[in-house]
């Protein structure tokens, strides 16, 4: 069962602004990840369902979440049927994300009174996830479909639209200032906020330093 209401998930991610997107088969070295994040202030992070037996990897670091990481939302990511959803749903997920719309999974989460952040990338597809109950937007692949003007495009006529960008987003404060000037709710950010280097090193202090200035460069 999710730990967090839908309007409290909602809350945590627009008052942390990243979202870390992340995956490994490695319950530990996930753990260590998460811990580094939460570390830095990361509040909301979101664990990419990307490979066989991933779910195994999710309920293990959902426990460890609830009992040592108070106060962050973990979300499950990389959802594409209902069936999968519910899924991680039983194991206490707090909201969910997808490349792409998927219908079933938008009302499962209705129902359930859970966040769901379907990938679009036309303003027709925007404005179709919001009449199907869906609060916060993920803008899918956010580079190729115009970066940070494609943000501020879509919400001159839609402002009261919540889009969390993904893709194309980096960990320096050039890039992140223009994706908060362009009035994005959040930014979910996946591989460059991971060095391979530095996960192999198992620097997770490097990680933690820098979630804080990604933070502190996006509210800024």
């Amino acid at each position: 069962m999710a730990k967090f209401s839908k309007i409290d998930t909602l809350d945590i991610i627009r008052n942390t602004g990243i979202v870390p997107v992340f995956c490994n088969n490695d319950v530990e070295l996930t753990r260590k990840v998460v811990r580094a994040c939460y570390d830095g202030g990361i509040r909301a992070f979101e664990f990419t369902n990307r490979g066989d037996g991933c779910h195994k990897v999710f309920d293990e670091v959902a426990a460890f979440v609830r009992k040592d990481c108070p106060g962050m939302a973990l979300g499950a990511g990389t959802i594409l049927d209902a069936h999968t959803a519910s899924l991680y749903l039983q194991m206490g997920a707090d909201f969910l994300v997808s490349p792409c719309m998927v219908e079933d999974v938008a009302a499962l989460a209705n129902r359930r009174g859970v966040s769901y952040s379907p990938g679009c990338g036309t303003v027709t597809e925007i404005v179709h996830a919001m009449e199907l109950g869906c609060d916060l937007i993920k803008v899918f692949p956010a580079g190729t479909v115009g970066g940070p003007d494609f943000v501020k495009n879509v919400l001159a006529p839609l402002p009261w639209a919540m889009l969390m960008a993904t893709g194309a987003v980096e960990p320096t404060e050039e890039n992140l200032a223009a994706w908060a000037r362009s009035g994005v709710t959040a930014v979910g950010m996946g591989s460059k906020l991971f060095p391979k280097e530095i996960i192999q090193a198992g620097d997770w202090d490097s990680i933690s330093v820098l979630c804080r200035k990604c933070i502190g460069w996006f509210k800024a």
